[in-house]
């Protein structure tokens, strides 16, 4: 799909683009790849289950402490080195797990693996939207369909690599090598400057646009897929009333996320119980519901770019909500293999953009530095994700498991409802010349700007 008539695609937009995509991608596959060989590290250190658990769990603790610290390394050291050098991180403590002697070594190497990660998310997110707003359309949607390849390409690594009995040492020491240098050499090819610096251009471009002109004239999303409602927006109000409005829309964004964690904990952690106890499916057939909502996800992140840009990502992402909901009633109203993995199915393609919008959202928030917004969506998603099992695990013992996952339908009602508070059009950031051929033409057009 081509750019927007004005704006030129340069050989270093290209290059910026495909070095995010490798950063998505690797964060995926880096932790992916030891998945499959957990069983090992158990049996190695001679682990409970409860004791396996406990260790993987420190993770997502070390993300939730670790997290709140990316904007101030962003800002200090920029996003592209967060987040490749976050990467070669991210690779050492992996490589960290199967030297553990303990499990408090192992506990402290996912710890301090959940910590690159958190930092790396933010980071990847923040120069994938600068990378954007220099295209001025949606492609951040791709990105994610990265990740989610990646994960499945790690996952098939480890299986393979156990597969043929590699020993776990040498497993994790090549990965962790060649994922390194990956890694370091596209930070080579990210974008240089202050992380604000498209975003200058392109709001100097738009200061004279208001809420008005991002809609048209019924409310509903302008044609042309316009916006520029916060930079207006909060030239029209005091300092703490754009304060107010900044944290109130930022709790709102954060319960959007933590939706998408609801739906995807229901195929993750509920699916395959459902589908065995509820539907009374076999055991092969456990697994399905999984398969059927992530594989809709990649399909919905692959696509999504393109659907933004055509329809706007307020628009996609309510009406992801509908999907959300109708197709999580029709997988408790008609308890049928089919039936369940279409509803798993339509609620996988709903949420697909539902996070890349609510980031991009959070990203252009006034009087927020570079990566807070991000951050504070990005932490309270992952707290989601903490909550949603326990949840619902608590209302399926009170009532039962069918019961429960209606809060799945519940969630993307919620979606339909707060979707509103997205920014409505596709991104239209950065102003570049007609001839900006060069990394030299792009740099006068930011300062410019």
């Amino acid at each position: 799909m081509a750019a927007p008539t004005g704006t030129a695609v340069t050989a270093q937009m290209r290059r910026a683009r495909a070095a995010v995509s490798a950063l998505f991608f690797l964060n995926a596959v880096l932790y992916a790849n030891l998945v499959p060989r957990l069983p090992e590290v158990k049996e190695k250190l001679d682990l409970t289950n409860a004791a396996l658990g406990t260790g993987i769990a420190a993770m997502p603790a070390g993300a939730l402490l670790a997290g709140l610290l990316a904007p101030a390394l962003i800002n200090r050291l920029s996003s592209a080195r967060v987040a490749s050098f976050g990467l070669v991180g991210l690779a050492l403590a992996v490589c960290a797990v199967p030297l553990s002697g303990s499990w408090w070594v192992f506990a402290a190497a996912m710890l301090v693996a959940g910590a690159f990660d958190a930092l790396v998310d933010v980071a990847q997110n923040a120069h994938g939207f600068r990378v954007q707003r220099l295209y001025r359309r949606s492609i951040v949607n791709a990105f994610h369909g990265l990740w989610s390849v990646g994960a499945v390409a790690g996952g098939l690594l480890g299986s393979a690599a156990a597969g043929m009995h590699v020993p776990l040492g040498v497993h994790l020491a090549v990965s962790t090598v060649v994922f390194s240098v990956t890694a370091v050499v596209a930070y080579r090819f990210l974008l240089p400057g202050p992380e604000d610096a498209e975003r200058v251009a392109g709001r100097s471009a738009e200061v004279g646009a208001g809420p008005a002109d991002a809609h048209g004239p019924d409310g509903g999303d302008r044609p042309d897929g316009g916006h520029g409602a916060p930079v207006a927006d909060s030239a029209s109000h005091g300092p703490r009333r754009t304060a107010t409005r900044t944290a109130v829309l930022l709790a709102a964004l954060g319960l959007l996320a933590a939706c998408e964690a609801f739906v995807q904990d229901a195929g993750s952690s509920w699916g395959a119980l459902y589908l065995r106890e509820e539907v009374g499916a076999s055991a092969a057939a456990g697994g399905l519901a999984f398969v059927a909502l992530q594989v809709a996800m990649v399909f919905g992140r692959f696509t999504g770019d393109r659907v933004i840009n055509r329809y706007g990502q307020r628009r996609v992402v309510r009406t992801g909500g509908v999907l959300i909901a109708l197709g999580m009633a029709l997988a408790l109203a008609v308890p049928s293999l089919p039936t369940t993995l279409a509803g798993f199915a339509l609620a996988g393609l709903g949420v697909a953009t539902l996070v890349p919008a609510v980031m991009h959202t959070a990203d252009e928030l006034p009087g927020l530095a570079p990566g807070v917004g991000l951050t504070v969506v990005g932490w309270l998603l992952r707290v989601g994700f903490l909550v949603s099992p326990t949840i619902i695990g608590l209302l399926a013992d009170a009532i039962s498991l069918r019961a429960a996952l209606v809060s799945v339908a519940l969630a993307g009602l919620v979606v339909l409802a707060l979707g509103r508070v997205l920014e409505t059009g596709a991104p239209q950031h950065a102003v570049l010349p007609h001839d900006a051929s060069s990394a030299d033409a792009a740099a006068r057009t930011r300062t410019d700007g």
